[in-house]
């Protein structure tokens, strides 16, 4: 069985969409966001009140990161002392 294509695209835009009359529309006035990325991340309730900015939140995990460095180092350091 062969599904029929259609070879015309059908304009489903009502005509009250003009765009061609639109002013003030930017092209590419995010592009550079976009292409940087971002990260989004949902945090639970009782996490967002603890952390309200994303500059709380940034400052907490750094430090965790220091901490688990600071781990890693003291763990390295105290099995090479014992041998």
């Amino acid at each position: 069985m062969q599904m029929q294509t259609n070879q015309e695209l059908e304009d489903e835009l009502h005509p009250e969409y003009d765009f061609s009359k639109m002013q003030g529309g930017v092209r590419g006035k995010y592009v550079e966001r976009y292409r940087a990325g971002t990260n989004v991340v949902l945090l639970d309730l009782d996490v967002a009140q603890a952390f309200p900015t994303s500059d709380s939140v940034n400052e907490a995990l750094r430090m965790l990161m220091q901490i688990a460095q600071r781990q890693k180092l003291n763990t390295a350091l105290g099995s090479t002392s014992q041998t």
